[in-house]
């Protein structure tokens, strides 16, 4: 089952950043079992400080293929497929954004993470931010990917659309999906990518009722109370062109938190981890490598650090 990701995602186009290279593990799988039943197939990769990618309303380990592929050369990655999502079992428990936070604290506890680099992409940073304000002693730093502080209007009615096709024709409410997910050119290129998503539909009952699950958890979410909680180095990551979590929410969101440092792509659509991969590594090698100085979110570059030499100028950063 796809919805707004894919698995093995093209990578033409998106060489690898230059992080510096470290000796490290290939990808090892894990099983999490948490308290209501369900089991989480998990991978970890590479060596170093440890990074846990959370994926979007998709929940899958392997949106996140390029991102691993880059990053493990110079950090422990850690990906999973969310409950009910690809390998993994749904379990008993209410699909909640604070259900699936309980979710990443289990597979923290059964990598043996005391805390980690988080990245949390979209759904994954409404996660993200829930995990940040429930256990902010296991978060030592948070990206937020195309992500957002409380739904808008424009969300919502998006999403209420969505759903409504997810019922009547599955096939067209996944096609949907993948043509604005995507930058126009950028698919155009690469259309593989939505051959796979549609070939990947939610036909079942059993599919259509998880994804459902996970408009209706999205769309509930409200980060305004964790706020304060959220003390931690926080690095917001958006697209000028995204259609599904539009710019100005990561405006919002950054203006939330302000000790939060706003970059920009000029393009890439909702996924430009797959489409912008190089943009988004070098991103979070600035991220992974700075500072944890609260002084540091005060420069407005990287999440208060120097941009790396071979990080892409056209990256824009903030626009507050």
């Amino acid at each position: 089952m796809i919805d707004d990701e894919h698995d093995d995602p093209i990578k033409r186009g998106n060489p690898a950043p230059r992080l510096p290279t470290r000796a490290g593990p290939g990808l090892a799988a894990f099983d999490v079992s948490t308290a209501d039943g369900a089991t989480l197939k998990a991978g970890r990769s590479g060596a170093g400080p440890t990074i846990v990618l959370i994926s979007g309303l998709g929940g899958t380990a392997g949106f996140w293929t390029p991102v691993v592929a880059g990053l493990s050369q110079a950090y422990e990655v850690i990906s999973f497929d969310q409950r009910g999502i690809g390998a993994s079992s749904r379990g008993s428990a209410a699909t909640t954004i604070g259900q699936l936070a309980d979710d990443v604290l289990a597979v923290f506890d059964a990598a043996d993470i005391e805390s980690a680099m988080i990245v949390g992409h979209s759904t994954g940073g409404c996660i993200a931010q829930t995990l940040a304000a429930k256990a902010p002693d296991r978060v030592r730093k948070l990206c937020l990917s195309a992500t957002w502080l409380r739904p808008s209007r424009y969300m919502t009615a998006l999403f209420e659309t969505r759903l409504r096709l997810l019922e009547q024709d599955p096939v067209a409410y996944t096609a949907t999906a993948t043509l604005i997910s995507f930058a126009p050119a950028w698919l155009e290129e690469n259309w593989s990518a939505y051959e796979r998503a549609v070939a990947k539909a939610p036909r079942t009952e059993a599919e259509r009722t998880v994804v459902a699950e996970r408009i209706a958890a999205l769309l509930a979410f409200d980060g305004s109370g964790s706020l304060p909680a959220i003390s931690m180095p926080v690095s917001i990551i958006g697209a000028e062109d995204d259609m599904i979590v539009p710019a100005f929410l990561q405006r919002a969101l950054s203006e939330a938190l302000p000790a939060a440092t706003l970059t920009l792509l000029p393009q890439g659509g909702h996924f430009f981890p797959v489409s912008r991969t190089e943009a988004f590594l070098a991103h979070l090698a600035g991220w992974a490598a700075s500072r944890s100085d609260p002084q540091d979110a005060l420069t407005g570059v990287g999440c208060g650090g120097q941009r790396p030499a071979d990080q892409p100028s056209e990256i824009s950063r903030v626009r507050r």
